[in-house]
């Protein structure tokens, strides 16, 4: 088998495809949610904090400045994308836990031949 037939075989792997449209859509919403506390949610944090912007949040040690509140920031992403992430991923188990128990709570439908059939297997059983 030749390397690039390999490789053809690898790539068109339905996991493969699934993780990379995961990974595209992770990023996607990582952007976003980037840009929902970027440009919404720490306006509104640094006006109840008394007017602070935390990008421009520093402290000056010798020539170096440490932006800690770019970090502050990076960290209110973080969270933000991690509950939501665990939103999703709580709907897809409850939504596959309900499946399951459709799955489940049918019951088999008995035809009446076979009813009949263990009908007379019950009573061969009992010597008539």
């Amino acid at each position: 088998m030749s390397m690039i037939q390999e490789f053809k075989e690898f790539a068109m792997k339905g996991s493969l495809i699934d993780m990379a449209v995961g990974i595209i859509i992770g990023a996607a919403v990582g952007k976003m949610v980037s840009t929902l506390v970027e440009n919404i949610l720490m306006p509104i944090i640094g006006v109840f904090m008394g007017g602070v912007n935390f990008s421009d949040l520093s402290i000056t040690v010798g020539d170096a400045a440490i932006g800690y509140g770019a970090f502050i920031q990076s960290m209110i992403d973080f969270l933000i994308v991690a509950f939501v992430i665990f939103i999703i991923l709580r709907a897809i188990t409850s939504m596959k836990k309900k499946f399951e128990e459709e799955k489940t709570e049918e019951p088999a439908v008995v035809a009446e031949d076979v009813k009949l059939l263990e009908e007379i297997r019950d009573l061969l059983k009992q010597g008539r």
